[in-house]
């Protein structure tokens, strides 16, 4: 249930990016509406959405440790209902905008806190194929955006492109209904002293029939989480001055990288092609329009082939294997479509339009999922959400910064544009290798001991694989730690005792 509820949110999140890039125009009934929307018009319409995302994300940053995960879900939720009948109701485009922004703001409370709230309530072992299906959804989404336009786009007046828009509000329903009897994460409970109804909601995570709180199991877990949260918070009170701190935790280390994945994932040039992949084909390559709007559906369904690959891929390859093999893939396509566009021959538009589907597979397989986890896996307890929000109101303002440049670049440097997105995808691939440490099946909490190692790169450099830290290394630390005072203690009462 947790991960049909995370997964619709994510639906509605691919569907919404890809809803508008078969609308837009300026000579369909959607430009009829709105007094034909010229190039940088339709840029603002499209981008205004994501400044919505991060600000909701930003606004996630300050609220996601009080209001809580579930409840930020249900409130992203209800915004985007509210923005969706905004939309699907506007006569003019200040309220089309406005609509667009309330929109981005309920998605960017979303992708916030999602994947903290799934991440939380995971098992290890399938944590990164649970978390990965949140990115195969999105793409589900944005082939039912992608074909529903196209459907649509045979129709006569008004509901040409009202219908579409109004369609994403069904799966915010969803996306509410189904949160209302889930539980808060047990990690959120006990950093806010809910220890008890986390006890209760570990016992419900339990594999065995009819557990109770205090089950051995669930003791020991309930044990664990605690343990690392007094660790995480032996200095008080949370400041938001920790999350530029250094030390052992390693706080700004961990924000930086949270930040850096969603950079690295927006300069894929993968939004190039999931906002515009209709332009793309036909001003670069072209095509005609309907030709164009046909390919663009094509494209999702292949980024959908590409993103099942890490529902069984990651838990046994690990993030930093998939990120570096997808940057790879990713430059060699983009490298090859620029050659092949270069030639200005109809067979190599062609030619072309293929490294494009497969760029879609290779995005799929890495890029396209891990920067949307990677943040709550390698951020602690105490700033998990904050770590979250940080990365997805980057990952926002990257994206409203490729999309309001992409429509630009096209029309003036044309096929040049896959040749600057090529470069960013080779030179992602030394930095994931040098900085990015391996969390595959780790517990939550020994990610606490994630760069003890220390040094420039936090030990992921003279680690194999990038595995500064092992599974349940911080079970071991507490036992051990368990162990000490209690023979301190038997140490003291024995001289007590003499």
């Amino acid at each position: 249930m947790t991960t049909a509820a995370s997964c619709q949110g994510f639906l509605l999140l691919g569907y919404d990016q890809g809803v508008m890039s078969g609308i837009i125009g300026a000579n369909n009934q959607f430009g009829k509406d709105f007094n034909s929307p010229d190039t940088n018009l339709q840029g603002i319409i499209v981008s205004v959405y994501d400044i919505g995302c991060a600000v909701g994300s930003l606004a996630s940053l300050f609220l996601g440790d009080r209001a809580g995960r579930k409840f930020m879900i249900m409130l992203g939720g209800a915004t985007m209902i509210v923005g969706t009948i905004i939309l699907a109701s506007s006569t003019t485009l200040a309220q089309l905008l406005v609509g667009r922004v309330v929109t981005g703001v309920g998605n960017g409370f979303n992708s916030s806190n999602i994947p903290a709230y799934q991440s939380e309530l995971c098992d290890p072992s399938k944590r990164g194929m649970l978390l990965s299906l949140q990115g195969t959804v999105t793409i589900v989404g944005l082939c039912i955006a992608y074909w529903l336009d196209f459907g649509f786009s045979y129709a006569d007046g008004p509901i040409q492109w009202r219908f579409p828009i109004a369609f994403q509000a069904l799966f915010a329903i969803f996306l509410v209904l189904q949160m209302v009897p889930l539980p808060e994460t047990p990690r959120y409970l006990i950093l806010n002293n809910h220890n008890d109804s986390a006890g209760e909601v570990l016992a419900r995570l339990h594999p065995g029939k009819n557990v109770t709180p205090d089950h051995p199991d669930v003791l020991y877990f309930r044990r664990q989480i605690e343990t690392g949260i007094e660790t995480e918070s032996a200095g008080g009170p949370f400041r938001y001055s920790e999350l530029l701190t250094g030390g052992k935790v390693q706080n700004f280390r961990r924000v930086v990288l949270c930040m850096a994945v969603n950079v690295m994932q927006q300069f894929t040039g993968s939004n190039m092609i999931n906002y515009y992949a209709p332009v793309v084909y036909q001003q670069t390559m072209g095509l005609s329009r309907t030709l164009s709007l046909i390919l663009g559906g094509c494209t999702s369904l292949t980024y959908l082939v590409g993103s099942i690959i890490p529902l069984w891929a990651m838990d046994k390859f690990g993030r930093r294997t998939l990120l570096m093999f997808s940057a790879s893939g990713l430059c060699l396509c983009f490298s090859l479509a620029a050659i092949l566009l270069s030639r200005e021959t109809k067979s190599a538009a062609y030619g072309a339009t293929a490294m494009v589907f497969i760029f879609q597979i290779f995005l799929g397989i890495g890029w396209l999922p891990v920067p949307w986890f990677y943040p709550s896996e390698v951020t602690t307890t105490r700033i998990r959400s904050k770590g979250q929000a940080l990365g997805s109101f980057i990952n926002w303002m990257c994206v409203f910064t490729v999309v309001q440049i992409t429509p630009i670049a096209i029309a003036n440097i044309q096929w040049r544009t896959f040749i600057i997105f090529a470069v960013f995808c080779f030179l992602w691939i030394p930095i994931v290798y040098c900085f990015f440490p391996e969390t595959n099946q780790l517990e939550l909490e020994d990610v606490d001991h994630l760069f003890d190692k220390g040094g420039i790169t936090g030990g992921v450099w003279s680690s194999k694989g990038g595995r500064t830290v092992e599974r349940k290394h911080h079970e071991r630390e507490t036992e051990f730690a368990t162990s000490a005072k209690e023979e301190f203690a038997g140490k003291s009462a024995e001289i007590e005792s003499a």
